[in-house]
């Protein structure tokens, strides 16, 4: 399938667009998942394939640069930018000549599924009794969040998601788990009695050997999710790489909260040392944006998907150099650390072993600074008065995130009261002036998510070298 998906994208140039699959694909939100992945991975090659194409004819020898619009470009974000602003539409028509081309080769080479008996497993004797527990207690009262993850072999991961969905509506707590033959992640939420037999019932699972150091917790609730997600994945931390070809099992050294202080201590004690040393944040560039350890290297990502690109696109930043790396609650290090082990250029790779989540709860005045994001409702979790980011609009100190005000956008904005009282809710201009007018211009039409400046004048992968 790899083959022919290369083999898909050389060809992008010379295709032809039909208007029908143009309309179908400016509704992207409603594409399945695997049709949004497949979706993507064309936007990506069509937008290398249009950098590619104005490169040609315009290379001196031993520099690299690129033509476009009567301008030359020398550095790879500037021609990103470039051709992100001013082409997009270029590259949008690529993006669904190629998606079209690419479903029909996967139709035609697609065999029938076979047919696999459906199993029922028992999973009544890993639901603990609660009959003398109330209602009351497991619905209402103090709460809090549980963040965990744990790596090992399922057999089943079909029936390890099952009995998670069972034992978590049960509980009536909230939250999101992904389960794969590699193990499980999740963070759940509910009562302080409801949280507290759902880590008894990890703990006592015969496959999972957890330890209750192995669950990060902090002040919250149900209330703190939706509802309840979970569900059966090929990675439980979504970065993109086959775990079969790059295994957690290659993942860096681990270092415990008090070992990565000292680290980092000595790093900033020694001014010297940040040349062969980097602090290196695992997480995107909105979580870094209102956190993150001193001296850091904070790759502007949007995505843990985009890491291995990035990776790739700045190997020669990690040549020979000691690699402290860190991220939430350490299981993006877990993946981040083997991938970059797996390209051997690094002299030591450590990683912080229960991620920030952990080193604030040993050292909350240390030296991370900021709030913590989390993935639920709360936006950030805080232990120090620290303000490091700014509101998007007037520049004053502000680090409370907010969903964007503008319909199908899901990109989070930094507006402080002031701001907001202006009516400056959008995440950048070209969502506010939408924001302005689909009031008055009411249209059933769907835009995809992220259509606007945020992520059109990006570079995908930032070049840190």
């Amino acid at each position: 399938m790899a083959a022919t998906v290369e083999a898909s994208c050389s060809e992008f140039l010379n295709w032809d667009v039909e208007s029908s699959v143009c309309n179908e694909l400016k509704q992207e939100k409603q594409l399945s998942a695997s049709q949004r992945r497949c979706y993507s991975f064309c936007r990506r090659k069509s937008f290398a394939v249009f950098v590619a194409s104005v490169q040609n004819g315009c290379q001196d020898k031993g520099t690299e640069s690129w033509c476009c619009c009567g301008q030359t470009f020398s550095e790879h974000s500037a021609i990103h930018k470039h051709v992100a602003k001013s082409h997009n539409s270029e590259v949008q028509q690529l993006t669904e000549a190629a998606y079209e081309h690419l479903l029909k080769q996967l139709e035609q080479e697609a065999e029938p599924p076979k047919e696999r008996k459906a199993e029922v497993a028992d999973i009544s004797a890993w639901i603990p009794d609660i009959s003398q527990v109330s209602e009351e207690n497991l619905r209402n009262g103090p709460g809090k969040v549980l963040l965990y993850y744990h790596y090992c072999l399922l057999d089943d991961p079909h029936v390890i998601c099952a009995w998670q969905k069972a034992l978590c509506e049960k509980l009536h707590l909230t939250g999101k788990i992904r389960v794969a033959a590699e193990g499980i992640n999740g963070t759940v939420g509910g009562t302080h009695v409801a949280t507290d037999i759902y880590i008894s019932a990890m703990l006592s699972h015969p496959v999972f050997k957890m330890e209750k150091e192995d669950f990060k917790t902090s002040d919250g609730g149900a209330e703190c999710f939706t509802d309840l997600k979970v569900g059966v994945f090929k990675e439980i931390v979504p970065m993109g790489v086959d775990p079969d070809a790059v295994s957690y099992k290659l993942a860096g050294t681990h270092l415990d909260p008090e070992e990565f202080h000292k680290e980092v201590e000595a790093l900033l004690a020694n001014r010297d040392s940040s040349d062969d040393t980097i602090l290196l944040d695992c997480r995107n560039f909105y979580e870094s944006k209102i956190g993150q350890f001193t001296r850091c290297l904070a790759p502007n990502i949007r995505k843990f998907s985009y890491f291995p690109d990035y990776i790739d696109q700045n190997l020669e930043l990690f040549r020979n150099k000691k690699v402290l790396m860190y991220c939430t609650g350490g299981i993006r290090c877990e993946r981040g650390s083997a991938y970059l082990r797996s390209k051997d250029v690094c002299k030591e790779i450590y990683q912080l072993k229960g991620g920030i989540h952990k080193y604030l709860e040993r050292f909350p005045e240390g030296f991370y600074r900021g709030k913590l994001f989390v993935f639920d409702e709360r936006y950030t979790i805080s232990s120090n008065n620290d303000v490091i980011a700014d509101c998007r609009y007037c520049s004053l100190p502000w680090d409370q995130y907010e969903l964007c005000s503008t319909q199908f956008c899901c990109q989070l904005v930094l507006s402080c009261p002031s701001c907001r009282k202006k009516g400056r809710t959008a995440c950048c201009p070209s969502c506010q002036r939408k924001g302005e007018t689909q009031d008055k211009e009411a249209s059933d039409v769907q835009h995809p998510k992220e259509e606007c400046e945020c992520t059109d004048t990006r570079a995908r992968i930032p070049q840190d070298v």
